[in-house]
């Protein structure tokens, strides 16, 4: 039998599925794919699978190997860099946990919590209603839709001092008013 290139190996791999052209072309390319893999910062384990990837990738795609486009050690070190690639992707990306309980719903409200959070709403907005329509507009803009005493100063014209001084007021008035509704 004559020696063959390692392009006329692959070539008779992905014609003929010429196992024994596959396992020189194995021993060949197995431990300088590893040294490779391994000066790129594969870890150590798992060098070895990458390897073993990439070197059933060559037997699996071995028929669209084309001598005119790459040398066969080309070829063969770009299916390797790929599967290093997928590898880094995939530890970067990995699989959601269903057990993570971040991703557990929660367990719905009991009924009694719902109609009593139902009840204290009702309550709250009915204080509400008892307040100077002023201070009922400085408490929705500060706590409903959550803007900052300085940026209300600035909506509404009305100097910052004067501004905390009614959310104070709003606030004593409606603790006032949910104390005689609450007892």
């Amino acid at each position: 039998m004559s020696v063959k290139t390692q392009e006329e190996l692959l070539i008779a791999v992905g014609r003929n599925r010429d196992r024994d052209a596959f396992a020189a072309l194995f021993s060949h390319f197995a431990p300088r794919l590893k040294s490779f893999l391994m000066r790129q910062g594969t870890a150590p384990e798992g060098v070895e699978e990458l390897v073993q990837e990439a070197m059933l990738m060559v037997w699996r795609r071995a028929e669209t190997f084309d001598p005119s486009q790459a040398s066969a050690s080309t070829w063969i070190f770009t299916i390797a860099r790929n599967k290093r690639i997928d590898a880094l992707r995939r530890t970067r990306r990995p699989e959601l946990d269903p057990e993570d309980p971040a991703l557990v719903p929660s367990a719905p409200a009991a009924a009694d919590d719902v109609v009593f959070e139902t009840q204290r709403d009702a309550v709250v907005k009915q204080a509400l209603k008892t307040l100077p329509p002023e201070q009922a507009d400085l408490l929705r803009l500060a706590y409903f839709e959550d803007k900052s005493h300085g940026t209300i100063a600035a909506e509404s014209g009305i100097p910052i001092g004067t501004v905390k001084s009614r959310i104070r007021l709003a606030l004593a008035k409606l603790r006032q008013s949910l104390a005689s509704e609450l007892m």
